[in-house]
């Protein structure tokens, strides 16, 4: 099949990186179950060796990944961590990372708790005015670390802006595309490095499936994620690589209903009045809406809100009288969810600096499904009742 970069969006989902299965024509990409391969003579194989290696399941994936990224490389993992944990190691002890100060919870773990005991140094700033990002790059500054839209607080930054940043500095740009996905936002396009996923999320599309992506045209770094992808062993099983090959198909469709339903739902909640604010870019008074405009092509289906009684035992009790908000870990599946960042996604970050983000103890973060909007609503009505 064409593999041609002119394509779509929604022709590249359902096209880009898969082709019939030489053996038998099958259209869908086969689970290619197996641990290793013949070898006709030591050495001399088919391009494939050893599953952790290479597995043509994962490699379709990871050329659909690239695809749509508009990337040269594309890289699967076991988890978006994993991703994450791929990258830091292209880094050495002395290293300087400059990241958001809002931004996943697991991220700021293995930030923290991991890496800063080998000897790199993270920094959490405000990039709301991605001209602050230049003050706190030194020669040791070799990764920049960008969340947009953030988690929880869709703060926006300016990808364009820390890109041309990065490139004056010679520091490689890495941009969490979680929220946004590829439908929505195309990171290096504008600039960046690197893009990485958690693939459990929106990619995947169904909560079945735990995995993370990177996707590069930079082919220095390429080789290295290949490198560690390979010496680490962090990578995904054909299953999982066959169920998100199949999530991929509908994102586009999935994507434009997840914007449809949040757009309806955010302006619902900016006039109850148990509501006190709600975050969601789509609004044109949301902080760097204009940037938002510029690099996305609509605002996506994450919101948070805080309540006018800002405790957690309020949150708590709207959070129980959820019927089809299901309060569950994680996001971006066909079912609507929600949760509470303080204690779940963000209970790792310290209290002190959840509070200088206004991540309050009543912020309900939700994930809105594509389920029929009406019934969303009604839901949202009862429990906030």
């Amino acid at each position: 099949m064409s593999q041609s970069k002119d394509h779509r969006f929604g022709t590249k989902a359902i096209h880009a990186g898969v082709m019939p299965d030489p053996a038998t024509g099958a259209i869908m990409t086969p689970i290619y179950q197996t641990s290793t391969y013949v070898q006709s003579a030591p050495g001399v194989h088919k391009g494939f060796e050893y599953s952790r290696s290479q597995n043509p399941t994962r490699q379709a994936l990871e050329r659909s990944i690239a695809a749509l990224e508009n990337a040269e490389y594309g890289f699967c993992f076991g988890s978006g961590l994993a991703a994450i944990d791929a990258i830091l190691k292209t880094l050495k002890p002395g290293d300087e990372v400059i990241s958001t100060n809002d931004l996943y919870g697991g991220s700021y773990r293995i930030f923290t708790r991991i890496f800063e005991d080998f000897g790199i140094h993270f920094h959490f700033i405000n990039m709301s005015d991605i001209e602050v990002l230049e003050k706190h790059i030194t020669d040791k500054t070799k990764l920049i670390w960008v969340e947009t839209p953030t988690n929880p607080m869709m703060n926006i930054i300016d990808i364009s802006g820390a890109a041309k940043i990065a490139k004056a500095h010679n520091v490689l740009l890495c941009v969490d595309n979680t929220f946004s996905t590829p439908y929505l936002q195309n990171p290096l396009n504008l600039g960046a490095d690197v893009v990485m996923h958690s693939v459990t999320k929106y990619i995947a599309g169904h909560s079945d499936v735990v995995m993370g992506a990177l996707a590069t045209s930079n082919k220095d770094l390429a080789e290295k994620i290949g490198f560690i992808q390979n010496a680490s062993g962090a990578v995904p099983g054909p299953q999982d690589c066959f169920l998100v090959l199949r999530g991929i198909k509908t994102l586009h469709i999935r994507m434009q209903r997840h914007c449809e339903n949040g757009s309806t739902i955010a302006n619902f909640l900016k006039t109850h009045p148990k509501v006190d604010k709600v975050f969601w870019p789509g609004f044109k008074e949301h902080p760097n809406h204009q940037i938002a405009s510029q690099q996305m092509h609509d605002y996506g289906g994450m919101i948070s809100f805080s309540l006018k009684e800002n405790t957690a035992g309020a949150a708590t009790e709207v959070l129980k009288k959820f019927e089809l908000f299901t309060l569950a870990e994680s996001l971006g599946g066909v079912e609507s969810l929600s949760g509470h960042p303080a204690t779940m996604t963000h209970a790792s970050i310290p209290k002190a600096e959840r509070d200088k983000v206004g991540l309050s103890d009543s912020l309900i973060r939700l994930s809105v499904g594509i389920e029929d909007v009406e019934d969303l609503i009604l839901d949202l009505k009862q429990a906030l009742a």
